[in-house]
């Protein structure tokens, strides 16, 4: 006999979405808000409903929330010191390894997965989608960081050393974004809703997570809808490589940007 795999209901109107928004909850407890023993508490919570209600879910929450965790146990800031470039650099591998191992070999399961090579072209539709993004990176951007201050929770450029430092360290977490909110988060939580609402719920914790790395004032206003885009071009493309790709081009404006908002007379080529 052949045995059928099937994948369970994904409804929206459930109870296992009480565990779910539980989750992201702590996560903007945890990032957002800074507080360490609300976002725990409700973390822990999360996880004791899903034991109730459905312990497929109880198995891919607390992967999400391992990773949660371990990322909550640094500062995330844009330090760029060795020492803390160090820490966090390791709590974030952990962060999107652990969950990945454990899926892997505990729970024999392959739906954590980052599709590098997916054999398929891009189409026009996504080369465009890339100047678009360049397009509004330029326009929003400077306009946001340097209107409201918040460049400052960026360290100055203008070292050569800090320069470079600057450019990895803001390229390698919008990798770890990609990996963590997108293939990890998205991925486990689609298994169990649909994909608007487990959209919904993985940007709720990535942009609280974003906000604590220095996205602050109205930054949810954008860093929220750039999780929900990056959500939704993974379900089309699924393609790891191709959200990266988006993601690191509006990083490599967003670090223009910073280094002018520094250095007036440095690249001056935004509008604000």
């Amino acid at each position: 006999m052949t045995s059928i795999l099937t994948e369970p209901p994904r409804t929206a109107l459930t109870w296992k979405l009480v565990p779910a928004v539980l989750l992201s909850v702590s996560g903007v407890l945890l990032y957002g808000v800074e507080n360490d023993l609300m976002g725990y508490g409700v973390l822990a919570l999360s996880l004791v409903t899903a034991a109730v209600i459905d312990r497929e879910l109880l198995r891919h929450l607390a992967l999400i929330a391992a990773g949660m965790v371990i990322i909550s146990l640094v500062p995330l800031n844009a330090d760029l010191s060795i020492p803390h470039i160090a820490l966090m650099g390791g709590a974030l591998a952990l962060a999107v390894l652990v969950p990945w191992l454990v899926s892997r070999f505990a729970y024999r399961e392959r739906i954590i997965k980052f599709p590098v090579n997916t054999g398929r072209k891009w189409p026009l539709s996504a080369k465009l989608y890339l100047i678009a993004v360049v397009a509004l990176g330029y326009l929003i951007l400077p306009v946001y960081l340097i209107r409201t201050g918040v460049y400052q929770n960026w360290p100055d450029a203008s070292d050569p050393t800090i320069f470079w430092r600057l450019f990895l360290g803001v390229n390698a977490v919008g990798i770890w974004d990609e990996l963590f909110f997108i293939c990890t988060t998205f991925t486990l939580l689609r298994r169990h809703f649909p994909d608007w609402l487990a959209n919904i719920l993985q940007a709720v914790v990535f942009s609280s997570f974003l906000w604590e790395i220095g996205y602050m004032a109205w930054g949810p206003l954008l860093t929220f809808p750039f999780a929900l885009l990056q959500g939704y071009t993974f379900k089309l493309t699924k393609s790891f490589t191709y959200v990266v790709t988006v993601h690191l081009v509006f990083d490599f404006v967003l670090f223009l940007a910073l280094v002018h908002a520094h250095n007036r007379d440095w690249l001056p080529i935004f509008l604000y």
